[in-house]
């Protein structure tokens, strides 16, 4: 019933009561019933309610009273009446203090259901008798579907340890707390951290608990997914092949942003000031090491490796500079490579990659990656022998098309000297010797050898096997070289040779040999694509800057050109157009020049001859302004 029922109910029975007391002959206490309008009022759970319903029923009483009675005397009937004034004032009295005390536990109540946590009260039975807002929202049961229930049936809670031992626990301390799992109304299992409180009435007795709930499944969840990642990258971390070290650069950090470089360039300030580098290094603390890093160091365990770091690494090693640099600037990786020195003294080539968190929270968990490369690096080693073998083959074959070219070249001196020898013999048997012209002929014999010896040289050092040399060339040199071997060959096929080179080029860093074989198969190569073919043969070599890192040399000839199926495989090892040929030569060119940090490339048009491109980087250092 509404409030506004209630006040008029009460009304209307305290207005019939004292009809009837003014009425009716009747003898006894009839305005008592007064108290059952008060009590009605008291519903409302206003206290000014009670308060005018126990001032109008204290008034109607004591009219009816003067309405029926004389005041003269004092009899039975004022003692009546003053029995049901005290009756109301009672009343009212506890009324009002009923209505206090239920203030307070709403108040009380009210604050439970402001709580995030579930709360709810069971009496000694397990029987809910209080079932706040949160217990509501999260549960899924209302406070009407959870009153008068069993908790446990209820919420088929799951305990850590048998149930009689918690509630004994509970009886003997009045407290405990635990985690358990609940299931909602809708099925769903929660993880909750549960708090009891045991109540007690006035003469101590256990009447009821007070259970406090916090859903932590969302934390425990996020709990376990740590744990089990943990434990993934600890598997990872001491299983993996690859060699990883953990750090901690919190402190490097700190030295970087003190560091006061004046102005100047971060490196460059680094590279003036090794005494901070070296500093810098000890910061760098590591805090774990996987066993295959131990391995690869040669250590028996995390404490050796981190003990005898310094040796590991070497007082030479520059790659610590570089990743200073990166982690300074904000990079999220910096790859390397360095080597390793093991505590046994053997020298191992590795490459590393240097992980660095993106946020400075994160530089207690730098990662570093180590990989060893022993068996690429001999790898490597071997292909670069057997590439200087087949090179060297190459050339060998190269001066075999060429020997009648060489035969011609050393015969030309040969035949100069054997002629100056005999006219100088004819001089000197004169009947008066002419010393001068002797002397003459003597001049041109030594020319010519020479010459010859130069013939000769020329053709040892191209023949040479030797290691790769990285000289600083002239390449005007090295082309007028690479043209003197195979001028007689060209000059046979009747190809002239029209060499066009840009003045003052800059030197390259190269193998001298090397590049001269490139041009050489450049160039015989040219002109036996243009062997037999009648009309005019012309091969042009030039030489010139493109920009202000790279000099291009092209050779190009008037021959019929290179079929366009056969372009994309023309640099391709066994692959050749010509009779006879090893299909090695144009294969070893590009290698030649990609090792020299160029690019070596052709362009053709069916019968208007072929171009092949090459380019190198020469030195800055020396350039032209």
């Amino acid at each position: 019933m509404s409030r506004a029922g209630l006040r008029f109910w009460s009304a209307v029975l305290a207005f019939a009561v004292f009809m009837i007391d003014v009425l009716t002959p009747l003898e006894g206490a009839v305005a008592v019933l007064y108290v059952i309008a008060i009590l009605l009022a008291a519903r409302t759970n206003r206290r000014n309610d009670i308060i005018v319903a126990a001032t109008g029923c204290i008034v109607l009483t004591i009219t009816a009273y003067l309405l029926s009675h004389d005041l003269e005397a004092i009899a039975s009937p004022t003692l009546r009446a003053l029995v049901s004034l005290a009756a109301i004032g009672i009343t009212t009295l506890l009324v009002l203090q009923n209505h206090a005390a239920t203030t307070r536990l709403a108040a009380q109540a009210r604050l439970l259901n402001l709580s995030h946590d579930m709360i709810f009260v069971r009496d000694r039975g397990g029987v809910i008798t209080f079932w706040n807002k949160t217990a509501e929202q999260t549960y899924g049961w209302s406070a009407d579907e959870a009153l008068g229930q069993l908790a446990d049936r209820l919420l088929r809670t799951s305990y850590p340890d048998r149930r009689e031992a918690i509630e004994a626990s509970l009886l003997d301390t009045g407290r405990w707390e635990g985690r358990v799992e609940q299931r909602t109304k809708a099925g769903a299992v929660l993880t909750v951290d549960a708090r009891w409180a045991l109540q007690h009435d006035h003469l101590g007795t256990p009447v009821g608990v007070l259970e406090t709930h916090t859903d932590v499944t969302d934390r425990v969840a996020a709990h376990s997914a740590l744990v089990q990642s943990e434990q993934r990258y600890r598997r990872m971390f001491d299983a993996s092949r690859i060699g990883v070290v953990e750090e901690d650069w919190s402190g490097l950090r700190t030295a970087l942003d003190s560091l006061q470089t004046e102005g100047a360039d971060l490196r460059d300030h680094l590279a003036r000031n090794p005494d901070f580098v070296s500093h810098a290094r000890h910061l760098a603390r590591i805090t774990d090491v996987n066993p295959a890093m131990q391995k690869m160091a040669g250590a028996n365990g995390s404490a050796a490796f981190i003990e005898n770091v310094d040796k590991l690494l070497g007082e030479n090693d520059r790659s610590f500079l570089d990743a200073l640099v990166a982690f300074a600037e904000g990079q999220r990786f910096h790859e390397g490579e360095t080597q390793l020195v093991r505590l046994d003294g053997r020298k191992v080539p590795v490459l590393f990659t240097i992980t660095f968190p993106p946020t400075p929270d994160g530089d207690h968990s730098v990662l570093v990656f180590v990989v060893d490369i022993t068996e690429r690096k001999q790898a490597q080693d071997a292909l670069l022998a057997a590439q200087a073998e087949l090179a060297h083959a190459a050339r060998v074959a190269t001066l075999g098309e060429l020997s009648a070219s060489i035969a011609h070249e050393v015969n030309q001196p040969l035949a100069a000297i054997v002629t100056s020898g005999e006219a100088g013999l004819r001089w000197l048997r004169r009947d008066v010797p002419d010393l001068k012209e002797v002397a003459t002929t003597i001049g041109h014999v030594v020319a010519q050898g020479r010459r010859a010896s130069e013939i000769v040289t020329r053709i040892r050092t191209f023949l040479k096997k030797a290691s790769p040399q990285q000289d600083m060339l002239q390449i005007g040199e090295v082309i007028e070289e690479a043209t003197a071997l195979v001028a007689r060959e060209l000059a046979k096929d009747d190809v002239a040779l029209v060499v066009e080179t840009q003045p003052g080029l800059p030197p390259v860093r190269g193998d001298r040999i090397q590049l001269q074989q490139v041009l050489v198969n450049l160039l015989v190569n040219a002109g036996q694509a243009m062997s037999g073919r009648p009309g005019s043969r012309t091969i042009t070599l030039r030489a010139g800057i493109v920009d202000s890192e790279t000099l291009a040399i092209t050779v190009q000839d008037s021959g019929p050109g290179i079929h366009p199926d056969d372009l994309p495989r023309l640099f391709d090892p066994f692959f050749t157009t010509k009779d006879g040929g090893m299909g090695m030569g144009l294969a070893i060119c590009r290698t030649t020049v990609e090792a020299h940090g160029g690019r070596l490339s052709v362009a053709s048009t069916p019968g208007s001859g072929a171009t092949f491109h090459l380019t190198l980087p020469y030195s800055q250092e020396h350039a032209l302004p």
